[in-house]
């Protein structure tokens, strides 16, 4: 796990090229404390800082062929090196970790190289005899890479902050793209809220002709339901589930270093855990809990535990709780994020990271499963609209204990599910955005970066949630506040659920596998799977969801308990003197927080609204007042 930045620029000297490829480096040198090398070969500049995982001795970046001075630097792990260097032509290797392999992969392959690829990616190859510049990255975006194109050059890095002082431009805001924030509590897309600094996507790689300076950006692989269910038992599905899930484990386990792991009382977490447990007894596993018991899940982990005998009896479970005068730490957290984000993990996903990171570099993750496996309640909430209809007087009934909140569907039969599923998540409303930023009128928002073009109007509507999903939410708000957060505590989170074969094995089975209505399930085959295969006890297995979120309306309703930054915000002029919001807006909203009847399922409260005023108000004064 590492940093990478760099540029290429026919204006820049060597001597001023690695004072800059220094500085980009320093500036993320978090991401890799380790070391730190920067190279320059004629117009390309390439800056590397490393967290030391795998290959300790020879494996430092970047690495460079013998054969045609073909450049590798990625942060990352590829999971199937081994197996995928038996597999590519004989050549003799350097080192013996992942990265040269990977480099070897598009030399043999050439750009649909990161199709041999499993694991989690973002980088850089420079291939000075064919004149191109690659910037590459995994399937799921759960590695972030960044660029930007000035009069000085086109530069790249891991993070934003490397770009902001190697342009020598001061950072601009994009006003254009502040109500999609404010909808969706993040911006979906490859735009950021900077001005003309673009996010690569995910499954994509982008080549830039060094000698025309010509930029093509291509997909080289997607996550796709076929248009036929495939035939395949509930039995078959969990046999060969619980084979996937356990090599995906397996991988990520591949380490020259200690491995740990995240867990929760939800089961993901719980089983990439108890899994890991087989292969490491002696694991270490780090938790956050809550003051607020509706929040707090260290008692499920605990009996979780108990109930797995002796599976963990050699393993150290590490809690910490998170609390509210931690929000203080907010613009630190902003600052690592560099987007604005505003859901309620940020803070308890900070103090997870930095728990983990005094024991330990690397730690696995159930994040990903509720994309891939369709576990959010909002999906058996759709199945169940879906059912109603053609359902008879009993099943009716039925539904509607299962699903409560399907009374308000209903009311609104004819709506197209799609948008009924984006307009589910909106934080404000078009008509509430136009005092709040003083537009003119409702805002028109871009969907290209929400809904996939090859989603067609065929596709089953629980599949299309699922694809809109990991087009948008995943990489741009889940992947990417576990990215920052664990490296701003020089820590490596893996996740196994985000293995691309489980993702396509998923996109393959009938819908009824994922969310079951008969038994009123989500991520269905999942939780069958791990109790059939004594993964989890059924105790575990038939858990509800409970999301993994701090108690942002409890602690928001009091205002003058909260850290002064924020009190300077919700009542204060701050708002007032950034001028991009209504402060008088701003406080009356304040005024109306309250946790009463609010807990971690409730999907959009007023703590959820006038949080997202805070981080931006945050990011805001971070990035575009801050120096560099």
């Amino acid at each position: 796990m590492c940093g990478f930045s760099g540029f290429f620029s026919n204006s820049i000297c060597r001597d001023e090229g690695l004072s800059v490829l220094r500085d980009m480096g320093k500036i993320q040198s978090h991401r890799g404390p380790d070391d730190s090398a920067v190279l320059m070969n004629g117009p390309v500049g390439i800056s590397f800082v490393r967290l030391s995982i795998l290959d300790l001795s020879t494996g430092m970046q970047p690495i460079v062929s013998k054969e045609d001075e073909t450049t590798i630097a990625c942060n990352g792990q590829i999971y199937n090196y081994i197996e995928l260097r038996e597999q590519l032509p004989t050549t003799h290797y350097e080192t013996s970790g992942d990265m040269e392999v990977a480099l070897n992969a598009y030399r043999h392959l050439g750009e649909n190289f990161p199709n041999s690829l499993n694991g989690m990616f973002a980088g850089v190859i420079h291939d000075p005899r064919k004149h191109k510049l690659l910037l590459f990255r995994d399937r799921f975006g759960i590695k972030p890479v960044y660029f930007t194109q000035t009069a000085r050059g086109f530069f790249f890095g891991s993070e934003i902050k490397p770009l902001l002082i190697a342009s020598g431009a001061r950072p601009e805001m994009d006003n254009s793209l502040l109500p999609a924030y404010f909808t969706y509590r993040y911006i979906p897309g490859e735009k950021t809220l900077f001005k003309g600094i673009r996010k690569l996507p995910p499954a994509s790689i982008l080549v830039l002709d060094t000698e025309t300076g010509e930029i093509r950006i291509k997909q080289y692989w997607e996550w796709t339901f076929p248009s036929e269910e495939r035939k395949i038992s509930l039995q078959e599905a969990s046999e060969e589930f619980n084979y996937l899930f356990n090599d995906a484990v397996s991988l990520r386990l591949r380490s020259d270093v200690e491995v740990g792991s995240f867990i929760s009382g939800g089961i993901d977490s719980s089983a990439v855990a108890s899994i890991a447990a087989i292969h490491k007894p002696s694991i270490k596993l780090f938790t956050i809990g809550f003051g607020e018991d509706k929040y707090d899940e260290t008692s499920d982990v605990d009996e979780f535990l108990g109930l797995m005998g002796n599976r963990f009896a050699s393993a150290e479970s590490i809690k910490r709780n998170c609390r509210s005068d931690q929000l203080s730490a907010l613009s630190c957290i902003i600052r690592s994020i560099e987007e604005p984000i505003s859901l309620g993990t940020m803070v308890p996903t900070d103090q997870v990271c930095s728990l983990a990171a005094e024991k330990l570099k690397v730690v696995l993750s159930g994040e990903g499963a509720d994309e891939i496996f369709a576990g959010y309640r909002k999906f058996l909430v759709e199945a169940a609209a879906l059912e109603y209809p053609s359902a008879n007087a009993s099943e009716k009934r039925r539904l509607l204990a299962l699903c409560p909140e399907l009374s308000l569907r209903l009311d609104n039969p004819g709506e197209n599910h799609i948008m009924r599923h984006i307009a589910s998540e909106k934080l404000f409303h078009g008509e509430e955005l136009v005092p709040l930023l003083g537009l003119s009128g409702e805002p028109k928002l871009d969907m290209s970066g929400i809904i996939p073009p090859s989603l067609s109007p065929g596709t089953n509507p629980i599949s299309a949630m699922q694809a809109i999903e990991v087009r948008s939410r995943l990489p741009h708000y889940v992947n990417l506040r576990l990215d920052k957060l664990s490296m701003k505590h020089s820590l490596e989170t893996r996740t196994p659920f985000l293995d691309y074969r489980l993702a396509e094995f998923s996109a393959s089975l009938p819908v009824n596998l994922r969310v079951n209505l008969a038994a009123g399930k989500e991520k269905f085959i999942c939780r069958e799977s791990f109790r059939d295969h004594g993964v989890l006890p059924s105790s575990v297995t038939d858990r509800a969801k409970k999301p993994f979120t701090m108690p942002i309306a409890d602690w928001f309703s009091n205002t003058k308990l909260l850290p002064e930054p924020v009190q300077d915000i919700l009542l204060g002029s701050e708002v007032d003197r950034q001028g991009i919001l209504d402060g008088n807006l701003v406080r009356e909203l304040a005024k109306q927080v309250t946790g009463t009847g609010v807990g971690p399922e409730t999907m959009i409260s007023a703590g959820d609204r006038i949080f997202s005023i805070v981080v931006f108000s945050l990011w805001y004064r971070e990035f575009m007042e801050g120096t560099f």
